[in-house]
């Protein structure tokens, strides 16, 4: 029986291994003492199990002790060989005496016994996304589901991952039994899924094809040799909550009458009890943070705290794995020797980063962007460096001036030799992967292979991070084991190219890359169950507040949380009941920091449940609380540095030609025109944005363009004016390349906006108002003296109609109709028609009287259009010209460009970061 002073503040947990089976109490339980830490536990032990051996007469070789994770095997063994060391002293012994036990977990046991048999085909194979390719061959027959595959393929697909996810669990839950009660469980199992439930019909007819491929699944797993054993004895330590297979095997071992000794290192957080002055050395430290930065650059300054106080190696718990991200990045610039237990996702690696933007460049949808995206990898190095290394450049380039989004918008004439080339290679090299066919996931592999031998990429993905483990995740440099579940899959399963993406993305998702370990371990990166029992000297916990410390990943989908406890299978309760165990595993470090965040965005964010119960407990066991985290980041005082008011100084300097937008931001904040004009900045175009006002405006100009001139030509002969103007919409979506989805907003605007159109139209001609021409490039030098001698002023005029008595100057607009009011109330503040206007002298076309008129006509009003007309525009474009000519002279003489700052115009400039608006000094905003 266990010592009831150590009880008396940690009471161990029932076993639970199966509803109709109890297992017998625990024979030990390991509490905490004054002799506290992970390494005197493990003396503790070596000193219980030695002690049950010799009252019983065992010898220790012949005896088989059973350890939660392999990570405990190392200091149960040293700590066994330091007590048989501390015996051989006191009484003489020859060293060859003190043969240790056999310290194994139950899979480490297993595989020392023999290979597992491998998964045959159309069994279970462990390997998420091959199972996913097996289950959806194995709903081929059943009619309801070809019918939801119809009906909704993205239910069919969540479906299928819920099959493959309850027959994974099934298939390891009935491996946990002993052979001989394993006919029993799928008895149970059958029972249960037969039942009627609370589930909808298609979760309980998935759930029951899970329940028989499983069954189906019969090959005898490793661990089922475990039960053949005949040690001398069995010795099992539980710690974390229970081990299943474990129980099972020892209560196989009870039945035949074996030996067998029960131990616990369980610590629950309640009930507490006062332990007197045997108090451990524990400190337990929270740090409360304010933000994700914050939460990582404290977690990073407690770990090297840690480490220059002595207190290595240091556990740095993987709870929230953001967060560690940043925080492993922050310690590997101090040169902290780190390794990671946990690994990462082979899919957050760069290598499948770049195999991903190739496989997408390859479908037929692709836009310029993935393409290009794929182009910038190291996978395509062999293809620029045969074209140029400018040759990318010039195709991005050029891609972006033309605002070419897709492929087929791409001309090759207009782009430059190199960057030509670099396309035709691209495409052929492309080319073996677009083909429409389905085909085999091996024939698709074999595809994948050979077109990364042909562009020179199976080279450069196996001499990166990580490239290794990619192409053996995919099975691009192996092949399966012969006659296994694998090695039909990939025989057998047809894929579109679309769902051998999908494939491609799942198996990367799947696997797993350790980093190995640069220098000497100091940081032991380690999921929180993996920390328990372990020598560290200090445990820091980044993440202890309720969305991250607490939840816990949940059960399977088709099943309830009843059928749950019922087939064994961990329910909720049991998962948040291991994770307290887990969490309160921490006590046996010396040196607990625990960090958390104060606030999510604005939200408040609350500690986890378990924080504030590890609180209460050391309360009420009167060891010291929960203390404040002392920050050891030294503040360091920066003086201000407050910027002046930008403004530049450009004498002697003056652009070759001026736009109406050129023109605006000199008036609007010289040292926007500055950077703008001078300068010629610009923002790169994105090449892959949804349809935007912009676009839309665009569009329609082109729309406008094309009707009027067919209008006018009459071509072709006999179409309505409505006819007319439709065709022309749907000729300007294919020229643009946009899809049909993609055109939906165009097109439901065009519904409405053609009726208002024609009405205004025809109303207009009836005034005798007429078109005569539209998309006017114009060029003109208005300025005839030094130093503005040369300076055009160009833009592209949308249309011009003839009217009596006048020339009408036309803009279209798709804003709204008060802010073009408001845009004309003072005339002299309107620069884009009176620019316009100033284009109109000296205009050979159209011919008509010399008066001129100028309008915004605004395209979008719900009701009718609306024409916004600039009063005596012709002596505003004078006025402009003359204004402007003498600010470009004073400008070329040396006066300043400053930056204003002011209004709304600020708010949206691009340029703002270049004139440091926000750093001025007393004018932040």
């Amino acid at each position: 029986m266990p010592d009831p002073s150590l009880l008396s503040l940690f009471d161990p947990p029932p076993g639970d291994p199966l509803p109709d089976e109890a297992m017998p109490a625990f024979d030990h339980v390991f509490a905490l003492d004054e002799r506290h830490g992970a390494q005197a536990f493990w003396t503790r032990l070596a000193e219980h199990v030695e002690g049950w051996l010799s009252t019983r007469g065992l010898a220790a070789r012949d005896v088989i002790v059973l350890l939660p994770f392999a990570q405990h095997l190392a200091p149960a063994r040293r700590a066994w060989m330091a007590l048989a060391a501390q015996r051989r002293a006191r009484a003489g012994a020859a060293p060859g005496m003190g043969w240790q036990p056999r310290f194994e977990t139950t899979h480490s046991l297993a595989a020392a016994l023999g290979p597992s048999p491998l998964p045959q085909p159309h069994e279970i194979s462990g390997d998420a996304a091959i199972d996913l390719l097996a289950a959806r061959e194995l709903l081929q027959g059943q009619s309801w589901a070809q019918q939801l595959q119809r009906a909704d393929a993205q239910a069919y697909q969540m479906a299928l991952q819920q099959l493959v996810e309850l027959a994974q669990q099934l298939q390891r839950a009935a491996e946990l039994q002993a052979p001989a009660r394993r006919p029993t469980f799928w008895d149970r199992a059958r029972e249960q899924l037969s039942a009627p439930t609370a589930t909808g019909q298609l979760e309980r007819a998935l759930a029951l094809v899970a329940l028989e491929w499983a069954i189906a699944s019969d090959r005898e797993p490793a661990t089922d040799r475990l039960f053949e054993l005949r040690p001398a004895a069995w010795v099992h330590l539980q710690c974390g909550g229970p081990d299943r297979l474990a129980d099972a095997l020892l209560q196989e071992a009870r039945a035949i009458g074996l030996p067998c000794l029960r131990l616990s290192a369980e610590l629950v957080l309640e009930p507490l009890a006062p332990l007197g002055e045997a108090r451990p050395p524990l400190q337990v430290e929270v740090a409360v943070c304010e933000d994700f930065e914050d939460v990582a650059q404290c977690s990073a300054a407690a770990v090297l705290a840690h480490l220059r106080a002595g207190r290595a190696p240091v556990a740095l718990i993987a709870q929230d794995r953001v967060v560690l991200r940043r925080v492993r990045a922050l310690l590997e610039r101090q040169q902290v020797g780190l390794s990671d237990e946990t690994g990462w996702t082979l899919a957050t690696t760069p290598v499948a980063a770049q195999l991903m933007a190739l496989l997408r460049a390859s479908r037929r949808e692709a836009s310029l962007d993935e393409w290009l995206a794929w182009l910038k990898t190291p996978l395509a190095a062999a293809l620029r460096a045969r074209c140029g290394q400018a040759a990318l450049g010039l195709l991005e380039s050029r891609c972006r001036s033309e605002g070419w989004s897709k492929p087929q918008q791409l001309r090759e004439d207009r782009l430059a030799p190199s960057a030509a080339r670099l396309w035709a290679l691209a495409r052929e090299g492309l080319a073996a992967l677009q083909g429409g066919a389905r085909r085999s996931l091996q024939d698709w592999l074999a595809l994948l292979t050979e077109l990364l031998q042909g562009l020179g990429a199976d080279a450069a993905l196996e001499a990166q991070d990580a490239g290794p483990q990619l192409l053996d995740a995919l099975w691009l440099r192996r092949s399966p084991w012969p006659g296994s579940a694998h090695e039909a899959v990939l025989q057998q399963a047809q894929l579109s190219h679309a769902e051998f993406l999908a494939w491609v993305g799942s198996s990367l998702e799947a696997a797993q890359v350790v980093p190995p370990l640069q220098g000497e371990l100091q940081v032991m990166v380690t999921p929180l169950a993996r920390a328990m029992l372990r020598p560290f000297g200090a445990i820091v916990l980044p993440g202890a507040e309720v969305d991250t410390l607490g939840p816990v990943p949940p059960g399977p989908a088709l099943l309830n949380e009843a059928q749950c406890r019922a087939l064994g299978l961990p329910t909720q309760d049991d998962k948040r009941e291991a994770l307290t165990l887990q969490f309160a595993q921490l006590l046996r470090t010396p040196w607990v920091t625990l960090l958390r965040r104060a606030h999510a965005g604005s939200e408040p964010l609350p500690p986890s449940p378990l924080l504030e119960r590890l609180g209460l407990a050391l309360q009420q066991a009167r060891w010291p609380v929960l203390r404040d985290w002392a920050d050891p980041r030294e503040q360091k005082a920066l003086a201000r540095l407050p910027q002046p008011r930008a403004q530049a100084l450009a004498a002697g300097r003056l652009p070759r030609a001026l736009s109406a937008s050129g023109v605006d931001s000199l008036r609007q904040c010289p040292y926007q025109f500055f950077a703008r004009v001078l300068l010629g900045l610009r923002e790169n175009q994105e090449l892959e944005a949804a349809p935007d006002k912009r676009d839309y405006g665009t569009w329609l100009h082109a729309v406008l363009q094309q009707f009027h001139e067919e209008r006018l030509a009459g071509d072709p002969p006999g179409l309505g004016d409505e006819e007319r103007l439709l065709l022309a919409a749907q000729a300007q979506q294919r020229r643009l390349g946009l899809a049909a989805e993609e055109f939906l907003p165009f097109s439901a605007s065009l519904a409405r906006f053609v009726p208002r159109y024609l009405a205004w139209l025809a109303e207009t001609e009836a005034a005798g108002q007429c078109y005569a021409a539209g998309e006017l490039a114009r060029e003109v030098h208005p300025w005839r003296e030094p130093p503005l001698t040369g300076l055009a002023l160009l833009g592209r005029l949308d249309r011009v109609d003839v009217a009596p008595g006048a020339r009408v100057l036309l803009d279209y607009k798709t804003g709204s109709l008060q802010s073009l009011k408001d845009k004309v109330a003072d005339p002299l503040e309107d620069t884009q028609l009176a620019v316009y206007a100033a284009l109109m002298q000296g205009a050979e076309l159209p011919a008509g009287p010399p008066a001129l008129q100028a309008a915004y006509l605004a395209l979008d009003e719900s009701r009718e259009l609306a024409a916004v007309a600039h009063p005596e525009v012709e002596h505003s474009a004078a006025l402009m010209l003359q204004g402007l000519g003498e600010d470009l002279g004073a400008l070329h003489g040396g006066q300043p460009l400053p930056a204003l700052g002011e209004g709304p115009v600020c708010d949206y400039c691009e340029m703002r970061g270049l004139c440091r608006r926000d750093d001025w000094a007393g004018e932040a905003l």
